[in-house]
């Protein structure tokens, strides 16, 4: 079975630099993130040796989410200068190892992965393996034909999903993701949903009716105490979803050959190590 990998390099490179203590180069630079990328990358590599892979990014310019809501992720806090610098510098790392990168204005990666896993997915003998640090591409897993290996703890610990998987941590089916955060919310992404609605009573929901509008359709038949939250709420409750929901028809023009993984150029790699000051990712990549 061929293996093509897409890598959610943001999500990952904000988790790097949260969970590893702060790193500088040699010349002062801020580096932890790379680190934690570059090692990721080596490990990746070791343990699925993928056929094809790409890496997606997000765009600087609004999404079309903060268009449509702008209280979209308007709760964060800027993004640190000491983070910045090392996402301005992620294409140079995917560039040493022949990765392709996507980024595209007005979208976010999520939805660039999302392109390229239904671009692809009826490719024969092929598996997708999404590599992030979100779960909220865990609505994109179908079957084994589309997996998603996210990290845990850390920045080694990853966890791979396929739709049983999924089902079992949810108890819905992947498709349905969206619908429940449409109705919980998403306080991360400031995705507000239906007041007083936690995970257990919009599971049980949709394990009745399976969508926010089904559910809306059959509100009388819904018992009281919950069709009195959501009365009322229909309009958050479908905006929470859109915001929740992973677009798969963007406009990518990409041939599956394009993405093949190339060999890499272990004495660049080991240079770039060595100016960023990864001494044991020099070991690692010399012993692989």
């Amino acid at each position: 079975m061929r293996k093509l990998l897409l890598i959610d390099s943001h999500a990952l490179i904000h988790r790097f630099f949260h969970a590893l203590p702060p790193l500088t180069s040699p010349s002062g630079e801020p580096a932890n993130s790379l680190y934690g990328l570059c090692g990721m990358i080596l490990k990746i590599f070791k343990e699925q040796n993928p056929d094809f892979i790409a890496a997606t990014m997000d765009s600087p310019e609004k999404t079309f989410r903060e268009e449509e809501f702008k209280e979209y992720k308007a709760h964060r806090p800027p993004t640190a200068n000491e983070l910045i610098s090392q996402i301005q510098k992620m294409p140079e790392v995917f560039n040493l190892f022949n990765i392709k990168t996507f980024a595209q204005p007005g979208f976010e990666a999520d939805d660039i992965i999302g392109t390229l896993a239904e671009k692809f997915k009826n490719e024969k003998n092929l598996q997708i393996i999404i590599l992030s640090g979100d779960n909220d591409l865990l609505q994109l897993v179908e079957n084994e034909k589309i997996i998603a290996q996210i990290i845990k703890t850390g920045i080694t610990e990853t966890v791979i999903y396929n739709e049983s998987a999924v089902e079992l941590k949810y108890g819905l089916k992947p498709t349905r993701l969206p619908d429940l955060k449409g109705l919980t919310g998403d306080a991360s992404d400031n995705i507000p949903g239906v007041k007083g609605v936690g995970p257990k009573t919009a599971s049980e929901l949709l394990k009745e009716f399976s969508t926010i509008e089904e559910i809306y359709e059959n509100i009388e038949i819904i018992p009281e105490k919950t069709a009195k939250k959501l009365r009322g709420q229909k309009e958050i409750a479908l905006i929470s979803k859109k915001l929740a929901l992973i677009q798969r028809n963007m406009p990518i023009e990409c041939a599956l050959q394009e993405l093949s993984a190339k060999p890499i150029n272990k004495e660049e790699i080991s240079r770039y190590f060595e100016k960023m000051g990864f001494q044991s990712l020099i070991k690692r990549l010399a012993a692989e």
